[in-house]
């Protein structure tokens, strides 16, 4: 009689279990923080990319600047990128991440494609009046 006591409550390991994988299916945001261009966040970024679709995960990437670096065009190498939608900005044609793209893109005869990651860097300081966001629905 005493054994029983001690054991664990059947209901209470399910709804644990459940709410472990509950929280593991959930979105995460991953933010990459630099004191200055050049530091390493996009490589960082990438070689995390890299890391999980090796591991299966499927991952694409949506917006990535470069700027020139070998090193980390290297690390695009086998990634998927999403177009990009040109976008006139005061007499120039620019080439900007495709959110509304991103968020409906679907395969042809399939269910829409959600990849759990997607990769994009530099949007911030990139980012003008009219693209969708908070303040430009």
């Amino acid at each position: 009689m005493a054994e029983t006591a001690s054991r664990p409550d059947p209901d209470a390991l399910l709804a644990s279990v459940s709410q472990t994988e509950a929280r593991s299916r959930r979105a995460k945001l991953k933010v990459y923080f630099g004191f200055a261009p050049g530091v390493g966040k996009t490589y960082a970024m990438l070689e995390g990319a890299r890391r999980i679709a090796a591991e299966g995960t499927d991952v694409v990437v949506g917006a990535v600047e470069t700027h020139g670096r070998a090193e980390t065009e290297a690390l695009l190498a086998g990634l998927e990128l999403l177009p990009r939608r040109p976008v006139e900005y005061r007499g120039v044609v620019l080439q900007e991440f495709d959110l509304e793209g991103a968020l409906a893109r679907a395969r042809p005869h399939q269910r829409p494609r959600r990849p759990p990651c997607e990769a994009v860097a530099g949007r911030a300081r990139s980012a003008r009046c009219g693209d969708r966001g908070p303040h430009h629905p």
